[in-house]
């Protein structure tokens, strides 16, 4: 059966990748403010934010291909009672940072799989890190070193990289952290779909 991930991320298709599996890769062309603006008027909460956002993207490109398993998945950074989106210029990117350092944020992701219309399997998953309390002169030579991962990812860094340097501790698991729950995800294809090793 035709395996496609409904998402333009190279971290994501990367994940994907290295476990081997086959598959082909599309981005989901998706108005995600305005999903995240009607959704937080019924307040909803992050991860029910996230599950709509990954369920929509897969539905979108599940559209397009007939009979194809389709994957969607998607990330909310929730700091506090707010949910923050992705810097678009490294002036929003430092404004953030600064915000977050020397505090506890929640990544969640969430993941979804479906033919057609029907959603089959949907799973949220969520992380806790914690920055350490730099001070401007280390923000500065981070936002120098990390160059598209200011604005590429939410939390305006990539912790398979020099954004791990930003971290005093992280609670959750890694693969969700990089924006997939890869294992619940691999569980699923393996037992109820007959994919995988």
């Amino acid at each position: 059966m035709k395996l496609i991930l409904a998402s333009k991320s190279v971290t994501r298709q990367n994940m994907l990748r290295a476990t081997g599996l086959d598959f082909e890769a599309f981005p989901a062309d998706l108005d995600e403010d305005s999903i995240k603006k009607e959704q937080l008027k019924t307040e909803a909460s992050p991860q029910d934010i996230a599950r709509i956002l990954a369920c929509e993207k897969a539905l979108l490109i599940a559209n397009k291909f007939p009979d194809a398993l389709v994957i969607g998945s998607d990330q909310i950074l929730q700091y506090e009672d707010k949910i923050m989106d992705k810097a678009a210029n490294i002036e929003e990117a430092r404004e953030k940072l600064t915000i977050l350092r020397g505090k506890t944020h929640n990544l969640i992701s969430a993941v979804t799989v479906v033919k057609n219309d029907e959603i089959l399997w949907q799973d949220v998953q969520s992380a806790f890190l914690t920055m350490h309390d730099f001070n401007d002169q280390f923000l500065e030579a981070y936002i120098e070193e990390a160059g598209e991962a200011l604005t590429r990812s939410v939390g305006a860094y990539e912790l398979e990289s020099i954004g791990a340097q930003l971290f005093e501790s992280i609670e959750g698991d890694y693969f969700t952290i990089l924006g997939m729950p890869l294992l619940p995800l691999l569980t699923y294809l393996r037992q109820e779909q007959g994919i995988g090793l």
